[in-house]
């Protein structure tokens, strides 16, 4: 009898043949600026480590205190006997660091996503995309099942308001028929995670306003980066004029979970009909009690934030001093484009075999053909690591052709 999974298990094959197969690399070491991976030490140049709060000993000794006291996990889900008072400190705590109302702590980014749009968004309902939105969106919506679905170019906000336009007519015929008006969602990215370019949030908000819509901004790559370390709405000075903003902790703030902040009447449903969150455990206790450190390091100083945009404004630089394609990166993330897949694979091995850690991101992270090394400083890398990281880019490039 053939076994049904085969055509599974050849697609490996074919994906190594392709250059899209991805081997996992074991860590043995902290995440810091260098780290120990398969016993070899290099130098970290592709974590979302940004400030470098996944091995910092506050946040460590933090979490220590708070295991001893608590225990490891929460041990139900927060609605039955496993919200923990840290749950509630840290959402107390990130809602008036984001400037919110409140705040609805979760087990992670992607089901945070999942949470905000599909809770409040069903198939009736419109939503309007950016094409370069992560892959949690996407999926947010699937599982919303909206049948009406429209996807803008990237940041085009003439594209966006053309659907908004198509979006206001249908909500109209909807009306007439059902006698219900539909909700018309405007959801980006604030950060998009493999460029690093930011979302025009100001013209997002003043369209979605303009035409009766509502607002989502996810802000993975925000979160501790922008405003000072508080996310884009305070980058741009948006305070209270999103409707909805979502955020990951595991990136800036070094840990696991996701955040929603909002008006406090929203975050109550969500957190009354929210389904990822009535089945799934609430956060550990040490991720907890890593999110109420990170916090508190943030509000009392910004140091480390701009020690941050201080390495990449210099990474960048060098980079394209040595003739290097950054992309149109705003942020410190920092991509090298190659476009070729099996380029980027052989750059990242060649990389490796330097000292440096940096992965091929390739299809399908990205379109087929954009292939490239995407580069991530921290504020704990010196100036000494990233000059070391420079010079086996500039080889490695002078090596493979990228750059003569």
């Amino acid at each position: 009898m053939t076994d049904p999974l085969k055509p599974y298990y050849n697609t490996i094959a074919q994906m190594k043949e392709k250059g899209l197969y991805t081997p996992v690399r074991v860590l043995e070491s902290p995440q810091g600026p260098w780290f120990t991976v398969d016993g070899k030490k290099l130098l970290n140049f592709c974590s979302n480590n940004y400030l470098g709060f996944a091995q910092d000993k506050r946040l460590v000794a933090a979490v220590v205190k708070s295991v001893k006291k608590y225990g490891v996990g929460a041990g139900a889900v927060r609605p039955i006997s496993g919200n923990l008072k840290l749950h509630m400190e840290a959402e107390k705590a990130l809602a008036k660091f984001k400037g919110a109302e409140a705040a609805f702590l979760l087990p992670g980014g992607f089901i945070a996503n999942i949470v905000a749009i599909a809770t409040i968004v069903g198939k009736e309902d419109i939503v309007i995309s950016d094409e370069l939105n992560h892959a949690s969106i996407i999926d947010a919506i699937k599982l919303a099942q909206v049948k009406n679905k429209f996807i803008y170019k990237h940041k085009d906000m003439a594209e966006l308001e053309m659907k908004l336009k198509e979006a206001v007519k249908i909500a109209e015929t909807l009306r007439q028929s059902s006698g219900r008006v539909p909700i018309i969602l405007v959801v980006s990215d604030g950060v998009f995670s493999m460029d690093g370019d930011i979302a025009p949030l100001p013209q997002i908000v003043k369209l979605a306003k303009q035409y009766g819509a509502i607002t989502i901004v996810d802000d993975a790559h925000g979160e501790g980066v922008l405003g000072e370390g508080r996310g884009i709405a305070h980058h741009f000075k948006l305070q209270g004029q999103l409707d909805i903003e979502v955020g990951t902790l595991s990136k800036a703030f070094g840990v696991l979970g996701g955040v929603i902040t909002g008006k406090k009447e929203l975050i109550e449903y969500y957190r009354q009909k929210g389904r990822p969150y009535l089945f799934s455990t609430g956060l550990s206790v040490a991720d907890a009690a890593a999110v109420l450190e990170g916090v508190k390091i943030l509000s009392r100083s910004s140091t480390l934030v701009k020690k941050l945009w201080d390495n990449a404004h210099y990474l960048r630089s060098e980079f394209k001093k040595l003739g290097f394609d950054t992309g149109r990166t705003e942020t410190p993330i920092t991509p090298v484009m190659l476009g070729d897949e099996n380029l980027a694979k052989t750059f990242s091995a060649k990389l490796f075999a330097r000292g440096v850690f940096a992965t091929p991101i390739k299809f399908p992270m990205v379109a087929m053909g954009k292939a490239r090394i995407r580069v991530m400083p921290t504020a704990t890398h010196s100036k000494k690591d990233l000059d070391f990281g420079i010079a086996a880019f500039a080889k490695v490039g002078k090596e493979l052709g990228v750059w003569q």
